[in-house]
């Protein structure tokens, strides 16, 4: 029981010492105004071929 009132206290000290401290408050929240990306050139797109093939042969 000696115990549990020594961990009352503790959790009591701890919660006074957290309150004591003033949350943060901010006047104006300012956001840096967002760069626009440049759109890509297009480029040539490189066109493949595939082909099927049914076997391995060995010449």
């Amino acid at each position: 029981m000696q115990d549990a009132d020594e961990l009352t206290r503790l959790l009591s000290a701890w919660r006074d010492d957290i309150e004591s401290v003033p949350f943060p408050t901010f006047a104006e929240l300012l956001i840096p105004a967002q760069k626009r990306r440049s759109t890509p050139a297009r480029t040539a797109t490189a066109s493949v071929q595939v082909t099927k093939t049914t076997g391995c042969r060995n010449h």
